[in-house]
């Protein structure tokens, strides 16, 4: 994980997705290891059409009023903003993006809402784009080197396939936080492998995200994928405070938003940054779990082995986005025997300032 940081203790852990952690317990904890509520195949609330999509997913085009978020009480009077006052500069994509926008699209006004049904991934089946929040475990770092506030992230994340055991999980993703450990504020987005349904909550079942986009579905495939030592693909993700409200913006489309009135020390701007993988370890048949992280190779790899995140960038209270330099991203992993991370920067290929990591779990060496 590669981090920029200014407060004096950092909560961060190795991993990459979309989710917030906000108002201690009035919000469901995103991370919480137990059996999920299955909703089943029933047609949700408020939906106005529904449609088959061409990968066999059942989409419900809900009226974006009657999204799961309205179901809080915090929510009664929201009044939903479709879209920014304006793209923060620095917003740029490059090619070789795996495919998130499928043909069909809701009616405008609703928003698309996959079905999800118990144990329907049984085994690992893919990887996913989720909105989901707050960490699994904790790690502290004390690092004094950077001072400032943030309102934004950005980066093109490498997007694979690990293989993933039992009820474990594998993600990459971007994370913005404030506040100390014991009433920390996240946001956090990217992609999550993992088996479901047993890991926590995803998409807009975690209260605190206001979808607005009508044209995706949180929750569908991400593909194609990369192959090792072949094409590469990637999604490019930028996070960014504007209007008052935290921003999800994924290729050239605005998802939705966080209201910033939810949050206790993201309600102005973030003091920490991470760029990075998690897996979950649940230790099976007592040693480091098998579940890999990234494409499964270390980071040391490089392009077309290792995963990576490249243009890393931040937003200023500037309101542009601008290049992180590389000696100012401090880099932790956490078992570096299992899954390592390495920090670079060129001008080649359209990366700028980069990092590979990943790795493959457990082996001779990452016993424990």
């Amino acid at each position: 994980m590669a981090y920029i940081i200014n407060n004096k203790l950092a909560c961060f852990m190795f991993f990459l997705f979309a989710s917030s952690y906000v108002l201690g317990d009035t919000f469901t904890d995103g991370r919480r290891i137990e059996p999920m509520k299955n909703t089943g195949l029933i047609k949700r609330k408020g939906t106005i059409k529904t449609i088959e999509g061409e990968d066999g997913d059942i989409i419900d085009c809900v009226d974006i009023y009657q999204q799961p978020a309205f179901e809080h009480p915090f929510f009664k009077n929201h009044t939903i903003q479709m879209k920014p006052s304006s793209i923060p500069g620095g917003v740029k994509m490059n090619s070789s993006q795996a495919k998130l926008f499928q043909d069909w699209q809701c009616p405008k006004g609703t928003i698309p809402i996959r079905r999800e049904q118990e144990d329907e991934y049984p085994h690992p089946r893919g990887v996913k784009w989720i909105p989901r929040r707050t960490q699994l475990n904790h790690n502290f770092y004390d690092n004094r080197r950077h001072e400032g506030v943030f309102y934004g992230a950005r980066s093109s994340i490498n997007v694979w396939r690990p293989v993933v055991y039992d009820t474990e999980f594998s993600l990459a993703q971007i994370w913005l936080s404030a506040g100390p450990d014991e009433e920390l504020n996240t946001i956090e987005a990217g992609w999550i492998s993992d088996g479901y349904k047993r890991t926590g909550c995803y998409n807009l079942h975690c209260p605190g995200f206001v979808q607005v986009n009508h044209k995706y579905a949180l929750g569908s495939l991400i593909k194609p994928l990369s192959s090792y030592s072949a094409r590469q693909f990637d999604i490019w993700i930028t996070l960014y405070k504007k209007n008052g409200n935290w921003w999800l913006q994924v290729q050239q489309q605005v998802i939705g938003y966080w209201p910033g009135s939810i949050f206790n020390y993201l309600a102005s701007t973030a003091t920490r940054i991470d760029f990075g993988g998690e897996v979950y370890n649940s230790e099976p048949t007592g040693h480091h779990t098998k579940t890999q992280m990234g494409s499964g190779h270390f980071g040391n790899e490089g392009y077309g082995k290792a995963s990576f995140f490249r243009n890393i960038g931040y937003m200023d209270n500037s309101g542009k986005f601008k290049d992180a330099e590389a000696q100012s991203l401090n880099t932790y992993a956490t078992r570096p025997l299992c899954y390592n991370v390495e920090v670079s920067n060129n001008t080649l290929g359209g990366f700028r300032t980069h990092i590979y990591f990943g790795g493959p779990g457990y082996s001779k060496l990452c016993a424990v």
